[in-house]
């Protein structure tokens, strides 16, 4: 099983049915939009995996985006098992006003 190659379908899959909902009716708001809004909501508060994956998939983003925003240095897990919005997410937000 080549993981690299099921992971780039998988990849192409999402990106396809990003577009399929667009397509669907009104123009939902962008990824830097919705980002923005995830970063806004969040703000400086500790959030369990579970109300981040809530949080994320309220914003139309899939659940395991924590994970992905944790390896890109945008989320930390602190030393009381919460996960943080770190200074690179916060300082995204601000640039972006």
């Amino acid at each position: 099983m080549d993981v690299s190659k099921i992971q780039a379908a998988l990849r192409l899959i999402a990106r396809g049915l990003e577009e399929l909902a667009g397509a669907l009716g009104e123009q939902e708001a962008g990824e830097d939009e919705r980002t923005a809004r995830v970063i806004h909501e969040w703000g400086r508060r500790g959030l369990t995996q579970k109300e981040a994956s809530e949080l994320f998939q309220r914003h139309g983003f899939a659940p395991q985006t924590t994970g992905g925003w944790a390896r890109g240095d945008w989320v930390e897990i602190g030393d009381d098992g919460l996960r943080y919005l770190t200074a690179k997410s916060h300082a995204w937000l601000e640039e972006r006003s």
